[in-house]
C-alpha cells in the first residue's frame, strides 16, 4: 500500500496473545521509556484493551510527516485533520502510537516485527523517488542503508 509516497510494509493485527501474562510484557516493554511515570500502568493495561494494528511504513522523512499526520501527544493541543485531533479525546485513551525517532522505531519495529521485514518494492516507487535515493530499512533486527 502507497500513501502520500510512503510504502506500507508490514502490518500485523494483534486480537490476543496466549496469555494476559505475556500481554503485559510484550506492553511493558514497548512502553519501558515510560515505566517512571504514574500512568505507567493503566497505559500497559490500555494498549490491549482493544485489537492493536501494528505497522511499519517506510519513505523520506517517515517519522516527522507520520508525527504530522498523527498529531500532538494531548488531543487538546492536535490541530483538526490530524489522527489525534479527530479521533481522541482523552490523553489517556490514546488511539494512535507513531515512532518519535528514527532510533525508537528501530527499537519498537524489532520488538513488534522480530522476524524482520519482507523486502519489496511498489511498482510506482520509481515514479515517486528519484533514483538512488538511500533509506534505512530494518531486517531482522539489524538496520541497513539500503539504496533504491
Amino acid at each position: 500500500m502507497n500513501l502520500d509516497g510512503f510504502n506500507l510494509d508490514e502490518l500485523w493485527i494483534v486480537d490476543n496473545f496466549a496469555t494476559p501474562t505475556l500481554e503485559r510484557a510484550f506492553a511493558k516493554k514497548h512502553y519501558a521509556d515510560l515505566s517512571a511515570k504514574p500512568f505507567f500502568n493503566g497505559l500497559v493495561e490500555y494498549i490491549f484493551s482493544s485489537p492493536v494494528v501494528a505497522m511499519i511504513w517506510e519513505g523520506k522523512n517517515v517519522v516527522v510527516s507520520g508525527r504530522k499526520i498523527i498529531g500532538a501527544t494531548n488531543p487538546s493541543q492536535s490541530e483538526p485533520g490530524t489522527i489525534r485531533g479527530d479521533f481522541t479525546v482523552e490523553i489517556g485513551s490514546n488511539v494512535i502510537h507513531g515512532s518519535d525517532s528514527v532510533e525508537s522505531a528501530t527499537k519498537e519495529i524489532a520488538l513488534w516485527f522480530p522476524d524482520g521485514l519482507a523486502a519489496w518494492k511498489s511498482a510506482i516507487h520509481s515514479w515517486i523517488y528519484e533514483q538512488n535515493t538511500k533509506y534505512a530499512l530494518q531486517v531482522d533486527n539489524e538496520v541497513a542503508i539500503v539504496d533504491y
